[in-house]
């Protein structure tokens, strides 16, 4: 299952998704608990921190709800990173 979560409302989670035509779940974050949660807020100091932007990481949780492993987007190519979970996935598997 993929789920993503950002910052955003709940509006702007469904306007993004229609235009983008996501076939999975996004959670809106907006009071940003689930990103201190999982260390997704941005530090004062660090890059887009006056956007209010997240971090861009994937975590693989295992089936106990365990984290498994986490992956910060940071300057990644997009597709390099979907094939690394992917990989990550079927090693596991």
């Amino acid at each position: 299952m993929v789920i993503g979560a950002s910052f955003d409302t709940v509006e702007e989670q469904l306007t993004f998704a229609d235009t983008e035509g996501f076939g999975y779940t996004l959670i809106s974050d907006a009071d940003k608990s689930i990103g201190r949660l999982y260390h997704a807020e941005r530090e004062p100091g660090e890059d887009y921190y006056e956007y209010g932007l997240p971090r861009r990481i994937t975590y693989l949780i295992d089936p106990e709800g365990r984290v498994a492993a986490a992956y910060d987007l940071s300057g990644q190519d997009l597709a390099a990173h979907a094939a690394e979970v992917l990989a990550d996935i079927a090693a596991r598997s």
